[in-house]
């Protein structure tokens, strides 16, 4: 099931968010390196204006993504449900979600693969956007871009 959730529950989407980061991005971010920015993860679920979709298996969150204007700003699913169909779904909803959107935006850091051909499988396209990530080691994003087909 998906559904909107709200800042009530920010504290569920910083957990998924971490919980994704810490196994997916351990290559990029070695923890006993640099540790998980907890508090900015926090304040930034807390301060969300942006809708918000949670995913759940039996009543449990296992996915999340935040969606601000034309860009989808979060998008996490669970590691112990990689591979379940859950990040297809919360995809496509979160598309739905943004029907007036010619054009959807997303960053990805250049590293994670895994997301990168994620991304790429369901239409995604790097479109030449770079940005530096503000927390240590400070690896480069890449912007991608989901084009609408027009009728």
């Amino acid at each position: 099931m998906i559904r909107r959730s709200g800042r009530d529950e920010a504290e569920t989407h910083f957990a998924l968010q971490r919980a994704a980061c810490l196994v997916g991005m351990e290559h990029i971010f070695p923890p006993d390196r640099y540790p998980f920015p907890d508090d900015a993860v926090r304040e930034r679920w807390q301060a969300a204006t942006g809708t918000v979709l949670l995913a759940e298996r039996d009543g449990e969150p296992v996915g999340v993504v935040l969606l601000e204007q034309c860009w989808l700003h979060g998008f996490y699913v669970r590691p112990d449900h990689w591979g379940t169909g859950v990040a297809v779904e919360l995809h496509d909803a979160a598309l739905a979600a943004l029907p007036d959107c010619a054009e959807v935006k997303l960053w990805v850091l250049e590293e994670n693969h895994r997301a990168r051909r994620f991304y790429e499988k369901h239409g995604w396209r790097p479109n030449g956007e770079t940005r530096e990530v503000p927390y240590p080691p400070n690896p480069l994003d890449v912007g991608y871009s989901y084009v609408r087909e027009q009728p």
